[in-house]
């Protein structure tokens, strides 16, 4: 492992924390690992968990959060065809089950945090603490989930057995070698550490993959995230929201990978290897 750069915990904590680079598979690792990191969740600011968060960071994710909503489920329905369940990992405050039930889907969903469970519940979604056992399904989803998980592979060996021979699971997680990401360096919000625990580039991704007898059948931008993330950024970088800034950047960002294929954030699409299914 060798040295890759130096940041800090700019929502909760303030602490510093190193990232490590494996340069075999090109994964970032946050060092020093936090005994108790449920801690620095506990944040009003953490909008993953809080849907009720008022201010213009949170209107903005809402918004995005919307929109988003409506592109996966369009994407969803693709992979899915006829066998309508899904298992939502890491389903913060329930709006992506509550949008595909009412599309006629089977849903289950796990959360881990207490909060995001309770705004879930009060729009009728029941989560779990762990991964669900006797069902199979035919889409799993993680939308910037992996990151968080104190071991990658253990958890994605345990989904793949919930999923269909034939499913899909998709994976949208952020993107170290992005525009971005170089541009802010240090100050780049998607390293969120230490809640981020790992940072995938695409050769680590279809390295873990294989590893697991699955492959990648199709990468796709997360545009919009590039916006979202240079705003925090630049609210980290600077002290205040520079909103044309973030915007220009949210947008070179975009056109920068749209020429490299290294956007801010990546969705993987995933299914198993033909030869496991036997």
């Amino acid at each position: 492992m060798e040295h890759f750069l130096d940041t800090k915990d700019f929502l909760v904590s303030g602490e510093s924390f190193s990232l490590m680079r494996d340069p075999q598979s090109e994964l970032l690792v946050t060092t020093p690992r936090p005994d108790h990191l449920e801690s620095y969740y506990q944040s009003e600011d953490y909008l993953s968990h809080n849907d009720t968060a008022k201010g213009i960071m949170a209107l903005a994710y809402r918004t995005v959060k919307k929109i988003n909503t409506n592109r996966k489920i369009r994407l969803i329905d693709k992979y899915a065809g006829n066998q309508k369940s899904l298992l939502d990992f890491g389903a913060g405050t329930g709006d992506l089950l509550q949008a595909v039930r009412s599309k006629g889907y089977e849903i289950a969903g796990v959360e881990p945090n207490v909060q995001a469970r309770k705004r879930a519940e009060e729009k009728g979604i029941s989560l779990n603490l762990a991964l669900p056992s006797g069902k199979r399904y035919q889409i799993i989803t993680m939308w910037h989930v992996l990151e968080h998980l104190p071991d990658p592979e253990k958890e994605l060996g345990k989904i793949k057995e919930l999923l269909h021979d034939d499913g899909t699971i998709f994976i949208a997680v952020p993107n170290f070698n992005s525009y971005d990401a170089k541009y802010y360096g240090k100050f780049w919000a998607a390293y969120d550490v230490p809640r981020h625990l790992w940072h995938f580039s695409k050769k680590s991704m279809h390295l873990l993959m294989d590893k697991l007898g699955m492959e990648i059948k199709e990468i796709r931008p997360m545009r919009f995230d590039a916006y979202y993330i240079s705003l925090l950024s630049e609210k980290y970088r600077s002290g205040s929201h520079r909103f044309l800034k973030a915007a220009f950047m949210g947008w070179r960002s975009n056109w920068m990978g749209y020429r490299s294929g290294e956007y801010s954030s990546l969705l993987y699409i995933i299914q198993k290897k033909p030869q496991d299914h036997f």
